[in-house]
């Protein structure tokens, strides 16, 4: 890993950036200046003054998305400021156009107050045609991404909540084929209950999953004051069995184990305590709750991380491309349960029947076919339920 990052930080002091601007005009005559610039572009101000909705026919605003962050949940990081976000927000942007053609910016704002975010937020929406939210801690980012949904009329997407949630959705699907179990009879069990593991638990539970336990620092969820008002409240829906006690009490019994929290908390008997033929997702990076090779030795079945060092890859990287393709493709006015259900269902298909196994339940970050998938997938949810603007 140490080498990993050495060889990181000589390349970002080669490339300078990992974006750029590129002219999509020409701009080298009397007259493409006429066109493009002054005076013609008079016409296209005040036919978008006229009719604002043309903003996303006349100008690049269709096809654009800031990935915007304050800085406070980086990755495994934490709270390193919005500077040293940066690089993170830019390789988002990247993968934006390298696997979906859509354009996007990084944002990284100067502010931790909730209403400053959202007020910043809602002062540039006009700019684009879609929002992605990232690495903003909790509780904040629920307040801040669902205020922004009811203000605005473009899709708003938080990655770190639902990106992951899309994605540990689809690799559930397919490791639920192979140890034949029923979605609607497992128990599962998520450590981590911040934006990653409050979103895997809302769509999870939309998908028909009845026994779900939640566990943070301070062990299961309950109804008090350890907890924040989010917590708290999906304690009542949640752990139907009314279990008391620490990750390893939760633990088990659990067909599925789903880590975004921190690194080395799963031990190999707390694995050996789950049903047969355990799942584990141990999701934390850079390091894992488990090491996966550590997780096999005890008895799990299936295992999936969020590192490429191991099989089953659990990366927000299948997710965000194809999604925000989709969604500004059909001129989509949010992002809804159908559509993370949709992406979700899209990246599971594109691993077969035949090609399943343990070692190989998710298709890989790179296979561009996937992103093609999510996004016509994700349009049709998009269109079939409505919200969407006038075509």
């Amino acid at each position: 890993m140490d080498k990993i990052l050495e060889e990181s930080i000589r390349k970002h002091a080669e490339w300078k950036g990992k974006i750029e601007t590129v002219c999509r005009v020409p701009v080298d005559s009397r007259e493409a200046l006429m066109l493009a610039y002054t005076p013609g572009v008079a016409g296209p101000c005040l036919e978008i003054q006229a009719h604002p909705e043309k903003s996303f026919t006349l100008t690049r605003r269709w096809n654009t998305v800031p990935v915007i962050t304050d800085g406070t949940a980086i990755l495994g990081l934490g709270n390193i400021g919005p500077e040293a976000g940066m690089p993170v927000m830019e390789g988002k942007c990247a993968l934006f156009k390298a696997y979906a053609d859509v354009d996007a910016f990084p944002l990284c704002l100067h502010t931790t107050d909730t209403e400053d975010i959202i007020h910043t937020i809602k002062n540039i929406a006009g700019s684009f045609g879609g929002i992605n939210l990232e690495d903003i801690s909790a509780p904040r980012c629920f307040e801040i991404e669902k205020r922004l949904q009811e203000e605005l009329d473009i899709p708003v997407f938080h990655d770190d909540q639902h990106g992951t949630a899309i994605i540990v959705a689809a690799a559930l699907l397919n490791a639920l084929k192979l140890v034949k179990k029923d979605i609607h009879k497992i128990k599962v069990v998520i450590s981590g209950a911040g934006a990653a593991g409050v979103g895997i638990c809302r769509l999870l539970t939309s998908m028909g999953v009845t026994n779900i336990i939640l566990t943070s620092s301070h062990g299961i969820l309950e109804d008090d004051p350890r907890f924040n008002p989010t917590q708290r409240e999906l304690s009542k829906t949640t752990n139907p069995e009314k279990i008391h006690g620490s990750l390893a009490d939760a633990m088990k019994g659990a067909d599925v184990f789903i880590g975004v929290s921190v690194k080395g908390i799963v031990s190999q008997d707390m694995v050996r305590s789950m049903a047969e033929k355990p799942i584990l997702f141990p999701c934390a990076n850079p390091y894992p709750e488990i090491n996966p090779n550590d997780a096999l030795k005890a008895g799990a079945y299936i295992v999936g991380s969020g590192s490429s060092q191991y099989p089953n890859q659990i990366n927000n990287v299948l997710v965000f491309p194809g999604l925000f393709r989709g969604a500004l493709d059909a001129k989509a006015t949010k992002v809804n349960d159908a559509m993370l259900l949709a992406a979700a269902e899209g990246i599971a298909a594109c691993v077969s029947d035949d090609e399943l196994r343990p070692e190989y339940i998710l298709p890989y970050a790179y296979d561009k076919r996937v992103h093609q998938i999510v996004a016509a997938k994700v349009k049709e949810a998009a269109i079939r339920s409505g919200d969407i603007r006038p075509q």
